[in-house]
């Protein structure tokens, strides 16, 4: 017997019935258009706040289950990723589509390492901004300069020139972002290390001062390495949304993925861990974990770090992250608020009434304790989001641009202002 991949939908107020095709899970938004439609009816069109049940494409960049606690890139599960690749291995395999051979890692490596560097004229831009500016804010000026730096990348479909402009946007990120920081310090820029891998380049713009060769800790080069793996891609989520809107529009990739630090700015996208770190400071010692728990369940207080719109089991990065915690405090010391989350976690997890609701902890719950462990004061903590992320944005962006079903994106909206007013003058509303 031969499945009938259909939906049937009744108009109740015509009676009439419309059969609409069901394709991977969805039917179409615009089948629906036919629904009533008429002289004086546009049809029916489909009311998505937040696009919480909205598929704006298809995909083959990171495959997410939430509820079975799912996330792989390209198909590759990303424990595996994050035990066995680097961070350059995973950014070619969510680019590119598959893991490279040995002479397209060493040359990927190669490329990358040697596109470090940023035009001084740029430099002296972020030299520019006051001496607290966030820097987020000179993170997202930044990228956007990028694309007058190089007018070529407005050619999307050249392959080789987009392939330029992908090196240089992955290269460059962590640039950008270790000038952003030490610019808030007051601190000289350094400059690429073109011996050292990608986590530890960073981690020398970062913290070098007077020594003549910065060597960081290999444990803490490793589980930045792992953070910046597990913030690569993250399917659909705000801001590769806002990446494939602006691109859309067939913009060079610099302000597309300009558009992405943006959304990622936002407290709700990229505060989470912040947010996490204020609450332990909060509740400040063990003992008073039960009576926040307490609070949590009268709605008096906020558990962060736990639950997410996308699992609804285990954030599987989040068992990963923990094990990098252990590699970090033994470089820098444990923090003190170590303690207060790991006994939070606990009772949480053996509670019903959170067990019930499966907030479990997700990614944000530890990587805010590891990134200030690693000295980074809270301001920093998306822009150490935004480096890794900007591999999956270029993903999801040069996908964008080969898919010949992609269109400018505008959604249609809810009209409920006024209609058909008179206008009346100035002169004669002043009266």
């Amino acid at each position: 017997m031969t499945e009938n991949h259909t939906l049937t939908v009744r108009d109740n107020r015509t009676g009439e019935e419309y059969e609409l095709p069901i394709t991977d899970g969805t039917v179409r938004a615009s089948d629906f258009n036919q629904i009533g439609k008429s002289a004086d009816d546009p049809g029916l069109a489909l009311y998505d706040p937040g696009f919480t049940n909205t598929a704006s494409t298809r995909s083959s960049v990171t495959y997410i289950d939430g509820d079975k606690g799912i996330l792989e890139y390209r198909g590759y599960p990303i424990e595996q990723l994050a035990e066995k690749s680097t961070f350059l291995e995973v950014a070619y395999l969510l680019i590119h589509g598959e893991l490279p051979t040995e002479k397209q890692h060493e040359q990927w490596v190669h490329e990358i390492t040697f596109h470090t560097f940023v035009h001084e004229n740029l430099k002296s831009q972020l030299q520019g901004f006051r001496y607290d500016a966030h820097p987020m804010g000179m993170l997202l000026s930044s990228v956007g300069a990028l694309s007058t730096f190089y007018p070529e990348a407005r050619n999307i479909h050249d392959p080789d020139i987009r392939h330029d402009q992908i090196v240089r946007l992955i290269a460059k990120m962590p640039t950008l972002g270790a000038w952003s920081f030490r610019h808030a310090q007051g601190k000289p820029y350094v400059y690429p290390d073109n011996d050292l891998t990608y986590t530890e380049n960073f981690l020398s713009m970062l913290f070098k001062m007077s020594e003549q060769k910065y060597n960081p800790d290999p444990r803490l080069a490793k589980a930045l390495e792992v953070l910046f793996i597990l913030h690569a891609d993250h399917e659909q989520n705000c801001s590769t949304n806002a990446v494939r809107s602006v691109g859309s529009s067939q913009v060079d990739p610099y302000s597309a993925v300009s558009s992405g630090v943006a959304a990622l700015y936002g407290p709700l996208h990229g505060g989470a861990n912040e947010a996490v770190l204020k609450m332990l400071k909060r509740i400040g010692t063990p003992d008073k974990i039960p009576a926040f728990i307490e609070g949590v369940k009268k709605g008096e207080e906020k558990l962060m770090g736990f639950g997410h719109r996308v699992y609804k089991n285990f954030d599987p990065r989040a068992t990963i992250i923990k094990k990098a915690v252990d590699d970090v405090f033994a470089v820098t010391g444990v923090n003190p608020l170590l303690e207060i989350a790991q006994e939070l976690e606990r009772i949480a997890l053996e509670d019903d009434y959170f067990i019930s609701r499966k907030l479990y902890p997700n990614v944000d719950f530890y990587s805010g304790l590891i990134y200030e462990a690693l000295q980074f004061p809270p301001e920093m903590f998306t822009v150490l989001f935004a480096i890794p992320r900007t591999a999956g944005w270029l993903a999801q962006w040069v996908e964008l641009v080969d898919d010949k079903e992609q269109k400018i994106a505008r959604p249609k909206q809810i009209y409920t202002g006024d209609r058909r007013l008179d206008f009346v003058s100035a002169q004669e509303r002043w009266k």
